[in-house]
């Protein structure tokens, strides 16, 4: 019994020593890719006309990978499908080109997020550490889930959310509890590291609003009213994760069928950005679009107050980055993606009534929950960054949103556990409702 129990001890103190180690260098290297995305894009502010160089931009990005890529050109489905099934493994090479490439998008005005830098950082030092550890295919999965938790817990200062997406985004409708407690350690230190390089992330504010109701006396916690709202605009954020996931996709393949010259492809797209940036007047929804490049520009943090959004400006920042995407510069999707869902919810807000900060957070995380299946993440998303009074409303939302994004996303290399559609068939609803007849 001893003997066992010194064994077990053996090996937590294994896992742990690697995990802490894989985990201080992600967030070492994400923390100096946050500090650089911030200076490349104050940079721009200062330097408008960098906007006109971005079709070449994108030609060096298409250069870049083409020379040195091989495939790392995947991102993060490469590390997904590693994950799935160990072979060939994650190059070196991957998370510095995605961090020079990111930046460069960003430098120069392109529509991208932070998230696929991160993650495929953590996944490529991930790899790494593996081989120098010599892991088995079944560690090495562990650890390659563990990086991920880590890149993406130190992107945004969401430990907990990191751990969740990571084990979460792997398949759609499964979470695998093995790799739990090493995610976990993975995303705290990531997120420590970035805090003690003095890297500071985004606070968001939603004013604390009355959700409960008076019905015939009795007092409940939640307004049926605000539900309704609540899953209606949750609807809505689903089908524009979908409509999301189909754009980018879409703007890829007709590209690649209309231009045979492949490095023309980011050309058109930078022209394209160039020209909506032109004919809309502003430059808003370029970059992040989390600080403002001017006062008053619509960002991120200004969905979350009344008129802090323009009706269209969802549509509008989903277009430049489906362009941004699909045209082959780097980057990520879910800065955008949170873009899109906070602009979103600020306009569904004023549309019925209902608190701008609260739909705006709503929209925050039930369109990245829509887009990557990461319901349960994306719950814990607004927890960590919002606080825990609307608990209830996250969950809600983010569920309904996936439910109505379909089975597919942003992640091509994501397996489905369980489709959605499905769910109704799986033997647990039956076993709890087959006597039942609807």
């Amino acid at each position: 019994m001893f003997k066992n129990f010194l064994a077990f001890v053996k090996y937590l103190l294994r896992w742990v020593v690697i995990i802490v180690l894989v985990a201080v260098a992600i967030g070492s290297m994400v923390a100096f890719f946050l500090w650089l995305l911030t200076q490349a894009i104050h940079f721009r502010f200062a330097h408008t006309w960098l906007l006109y160089l971005l079709p070449a931009a994108g030609v060096v990005i298409h250069l870049l990978y083409k020379w040195y890529g091989q495939s790392a050109e995947r991102g993060n489905n490469l590390i997904i499908d590693e994950i799935h099934q160990p072979g060939a493994g994650v190059p070196k090479r991957m998370a510095p080109l995605i961090l020079i490439t990111t930046v460069i998008t960003h430098l120069f005005g392109g529509s991208a997020g932070r998230e696929g830098t991160a993650v495929q950082i953590g996944g490529s030092l991930a790899n790494l550490f593996a081989a120098w550890f010599k892991l088995n295919d079944a560690d090495k999965k562990i650890v390659l889930t563990a990086g991920v938790a880590a890149g993406f817990g130190a992107v945004f200062g969401t430990p907990l959310t990191g751990t969740v997406f990571a084990l979460e985004v792997i398949a759609i409708g499964s979470i695998p509890y093995r790799c739990f407690f090493a995610c976990l350690i993975a995303g705290y230190i990531g997120d420590i590291i970035v805090s003690l390089w003095g890297i500071h992330h985004t606070l968001y504010h939603v004013n604390i609003v009355n959700t409960g109701q008076t019905l015939y006396g009795i007092q409940l916690p939640v307004s049926l009213w605000l539900l309704g709202k609540v899953i209606m605009a949750s609807a809505l954020f689903g089908l524009v994760s979908y409509a999301f996931a189909q754009a980018v996709h879409t703007v890829k393949n007709i590209l690649l069928k209309l231009i045979k010259t492949t490095w023309v492809i980011p050309v058109a797209g930078g022209l394209a950005i160039i020209a909506l940036t032109y004919i809309l007047g502003k430059p808003d929804y370029l970059s992040l679009g989390v600080d403002a490049e001017y006062p008053g520009a619509v960002t991120i943090v200004s969905a979350f107050q009344h008129g802090g959004a323009d009706a269209l400006s969802w549509l509008w920042k989903l277009i430049y980055t489906a362009i941004t995407l699909g045209t082959g510069f780097k980057g990520g999707e879910v800065t955008p993606l949170f873009y899109i869902g906070a602009t979103l919810g600020n306009t569904l807000a004023d549309l019925m009534n209902a608190p701008a900060g609260l739909f705006a957070a709503l929209g925050f995380i039930a369109v990245f929950a829509g887009a990557t299946n990461t319901p349960v993440a994306c719950t814990l998303m607004g927890i960590e960054l919002f606080g825990g009074h609307y608990a209830i409303f996250f969950a809600i939302a983010c569920f309904t949103a996936y439910f109505f994004s379909g089975d597919g996303g942003i992640y091509t290399a994501q397996k489905t556990a369980l489709a959605k559609t499905d769910l109704a068939k799986s033997k647990y609803v039956k076993r709890m409702f087959g006597k039942y007849r609807l």
